[in-house]
């Protein structure tokens, strides 16, 4: 069976650094999830998060939690995040093996 999201070294770092400079001491990890948007259909969506909702999945890498949305599960199954940085954008990437198309700025996808 697939892994449900796998996390490149540098996309957790950047993850460890962000939950370092949260004001909110209520946060527990980061929610990753996915909502009808942008101009593929869907898009992810990457927030703090203080709560896990049942069903939600739970990740954790060395003492970092990533929530999975219940909802989004069965589109990231199998997703690499990784963070890229470049001269002028610096982002995170998901590598996702179930979409079947992207838009052409990487914000959207789409899944059969």
């Amino acid at each position: 069976m697939k892994a449900l999201l796998s996390v490149t070294e540098t996309a957790l770092k950047r993850i460890e650094k962000l939950m370092s400079l949260s004001d909110d001491n209520d946060v527990i990890g980061i929610k990753i999830g996915v909502n009808n948007a942008g101009c593929s259909g869907m898009s992810y969506t990457m927030d703090y998060t203080s709560e896990i909702a049942p069903h939600d999945e739970v990740i954790e890498f060395n003492d970092t939690k990533i929530i999975v949305e219940a909802a989004a599960v069965m589109f990231l199954i199998g997703t690499e995040l990784d963070y890229k940085e470049e001269k002028l954008e610096s982002t995170f990437v998901f590598n996702n093996p179930n979409a079947t198309s992207t838009c052409g700025c990487g914000e959207s996808f789409s899944v059969n």
